[in-house]
């Protein structure tokens, strides 16, 4: 069995399932203006990356005009209509006149900005009329374009805040704050960088496109195709191989993908099929497949925007961040993994035949090139430097690569030349540009040629860049509409009152079962922090259900991670925390947009396939609480000792394993009634950080496992005779 992407079906499967890059159809005409604006978008991107990134807000700016512009131009302002209207009097070349000057209203109101940079510092505060007035052009439209391209949830969360902002010296309370005038909210939301222009922007406008264009450019010359075939050559071959290639397919695609619908679409299109096939239920292989593919957010090096997002707030290393994720990352393919080996043994289902699986030999030999890009984006990027400067030569790669059709000598030469210069310090900003233009001057010898289906590779990377500007739009748009959501909560101090009310109800709830719960097992403190985490973790996928992760992330820091901070946990635990939560909400239900596409990939009902997922994801559930405990989990924390992390690494392993025979009712042989319950509750203890309820947790699995044992021997028995 050959493992071939069908790119354009999947293509099509995410533009389906994923709104944010639900386009409308358009004519030819509008088609190549938004394309050419698009590869624009790329290519600026691009050749900032790597030669020097211009002013803070004059790059902002053009992100946000470019970004907001387009929207208005390919997202329509109701339901798309399956064929692109006609050109007319009130629809130049088929988009209606409004949706032009709502674009030209965009740019010049993103754009107003950098253009009185000079005199800005003289306008804070007081605001001219122009001044006040534009960036109420800009908040109105930047609202609508969010609506457009992620719905409705965030750009009502915005207004809400707004409004919150006007009138609360009305509220009761600690809520109540003395109000302020439209004309000072918008000052702090347009002419400040505590708004619109503010860091959300910033990191996806530095950072953050930057790496969904690596991603792109680096399935589209293969490297998703490798990723798919090594794990299918690897683990097709055991009980549920389909499964198993599923997650391994997930975890490696997802190092290039930040996003789970993608992952869900593209690796889902091979190994869905695969797994119904052998005698998976459909709304399993549905769930399995989405499961994994949420890893792709938690996945280094890229995942999804949160990791740069992290840099910014936390002032932290890019590196400590990425290395920070490994273990929970890694827990929770793990965890998938259990439930899927211990679901296929009870379900008795078989591997892939040999004879259809591709060798790893010829996978290699054929595809290796296209892991050229990867390695170095890791190197340059562990070499301390900039992640967009990583991120540039990561692409570099990537063009060279593809234009060169995966040529293996000139993968080996590329690879030596960038990382022998990112390891002795000559890659900087704005320099290697003799090697930059060598290379492209090598590549233009293959410009002319054509691959295997008769297209041109140049005009297939221009594709490749359109379809990464694509991807970026709408996280643009929802980048800087929370920057209006974590203005107001700067602006109103909101953020410390909503954290002083949890804090507060968490403590009576501690309070209350305090004098239930035994002081030794439990204490006041520990208590409190148990039912922030609690309420946190509600709220976040809750949140998450209307909004993109990204978003969620933003507005839950802002929110969450002060009453967390309050309780003594360390800033990139509480960060963590929150992230973790947020990516949860893609498979639960009701919203579960990871969930739900792999439903319909499976032809699987979608509220079944949710619930099947999220008890598939049960370790992503209950490892934030783990690294919450035992920060030494992630590694880069304060006080962190290697006893510590094996321990609490140690007794997290371990208890999936339990964790996942509990919840398929099958280890090493049928288990059901009370024993599920009562393993359930040992693998609950074992994962625990706490060495206490870990012992208490291996005694009561003892007698479980002894007589999993048993059963086990006693059903051989018959089958050896």
């Amino acid at each position: 069995m050959t493992a071939e992407l069908d790119l354009k079906k999947a293509q099509e499967l995410e533009e389906k399932l994923d709104a944010e890059i639900r386009f409308r159809p358009l004519q030819a005409s509008a088609a190549w203006i938004v394309s050419g604006a698009l590869l624009a978008l790329s290519c600026f991107h691009y050749y900032t990356a790597g030669f020097g990134l211009l002013p803070e807000t004059t790059h902002r700016g053009i992100h946000l005009a470019f970004v907001i512009g387009l929207i208005f131009l390919v997202f329509p302002m109701g339901r798309a209509k399956s064929r692109p209207d006609e050109p007319s009097a009130l629809r130049p070349l088929g988009i209606g006149l409004h949706d032009w000057l709502l674009a030209a209203a965009a740019i010049a109101s993103s754009l107003y900005v950098p253009w009185i940079f000079e005199d800005l510092a003289f306008r804070v505060g007081n605001p001219l009329l122009a001044d006040w007035l534009m960036g109420s052009l800009a908040i109105l439209v930047l609202l609508e374009a969010t609506r457009r391209s992620i719905g409705w949830p965030l750009p009502i969360i915005a207004v809400m805040l707004m409004v919150y902002g006007l009138f609360g010296s009305g509220l009761p309370g600690i809520l109540a704050h003395p109000g302020n005038s439209w004309k000072a909210i918008v000052n702090h939301l347009y002419l400040t960088s505590q708004g619109i222009y503010g860091v959300a922007l910033g990191v996806v406008a530095t950072y953050v496109f930057h790496y969904v264009l690596f991603g792109v450019l680096a399935t589209r010359i293969g490297l998703g195709r490798l990723f798919i075939d090594l794990a299918t050559a690897l683990a097709g071959r055991y009980s549920g191989g389909p499964a198993k290639v599923s997650i391994f397919a997930s975890g490696l695609f997802g190092m290039i993908s930040g996003s789970s619908i993608a992952n869900t679409v593209t690796v889902g299109s091979l190994t869905i099929p695969m797994m119904i096939r052998i005698g998976f239920p459909r709304h399993m292989a549905g769930a399995i497949e989405s499961t994994a593919a949420t890893g792709g957010q938690i996945t280094p090096p890229i995942m999804g925007a949160a990791a740069f997002l992290m840099v910014e707030f936390l002032n932290l290393p890019y590196q400590t961040i990425i290395i920070a994720a490994i273990v929970p990352a890694a827990m929770h393919f793990f965890g998938v993994f259990c439930q899927v080996h211990f679901e296929s043994k009870r379900l008795g289902m078989k591997g892939v035949p040999a004879d259809e699986l591709p060798k790893v030999g010829a996978v290699l030999k054929r595809d290796w090139p296209t892991a050229v890009p990867l390695i170095v984006l890791l190197v340059v990027l562990f070499s301390g430097y900039t992640p967009y400067l990583a991120a540039f030569w990561g692409i570099t790669a990537c063009i060279v690569i593809g234009l060169t059709g995966r040529n293996g000598a000139v993968a080996v030469a590329l690879l030596a030349g960038i990382v022998g210069a990112a390891l002795t310090g000559h890659i900087v900003e704005g320099a290697g540009l003799a090697v930059l233009f060598t290379l492209c001057a090598a590549a233009s010898l293959w410009f002319l040629i054509r691959d295997a289906e008769g297209k041109a590779r140049a005009i297939d990377l221009a594709d490749a860049f359109v379809l990464g500007a694509k991807y970026a739009i709408g996280v643009g748009a929802a980048s800087a509409t929370v920057g209006i959501i974590v203005g107001i909560v700067t602006l109103t101090g909101v953020g410390f009152k909503l954290s002083t009310i949890v804090t507060g109800l968490s403590g009576e709830f501690a309070l209350f079962w305090g004098q239930i719960i035994p002081a030794f097992l439990f204490d006041l403190k520990a208590l409190t922090l148990f039912f922030t985490l609690v309420f946190t973790a509600i709220v976040c996928i809750l949140l998450g259900c209307g909004v993109p992760t990204t978003a969620t992330y933003i507005i839950m820091v802002t929110v969450a991670a002060p009453a967390l901070g309050m309780l003594g946990v360390e800033p990139i635990v509480a960060h963590f925390f929150v992230f973790y939560y947020g990516v949860l909400a893609d498979i639960t239900p009701p919203v579960a947009l990871a969930a739900y596409a792999g439903a319909s990939m499976a032809g699987a009902d979608p509220f079944k396939t949710g619930n099947t997922a999220f008890r598939l994801a049960m370790a992503k559930v209950l490892v934030p609480f783990v690294f919450v405990a035992s920060p030494a989990m992630l590694i880069v924390t304060k006080g962190f000792t290697w006893a510590a992390f094996w321990e609490t690494t140690t007794g997290c392993v371990v208890g999936i394993v339990m964790l996942a025979v509990a919840l398929t009712g099958y280890g090493l042989a049928p288990i059901r009634g009370l024993e599920r319950l009562a393993l359930f509750v040992a693998s609950v203890m074992v994962i625990m950080p706490d060495r206490m309820f870990t012992i208490i947790g291996l005694l009561m699995a003892a007698p479980i496992l002894v007589r999993q044992i048993m059963l086990s021997r006693r059903a051989a028995a018959p089958a050896a005779g």
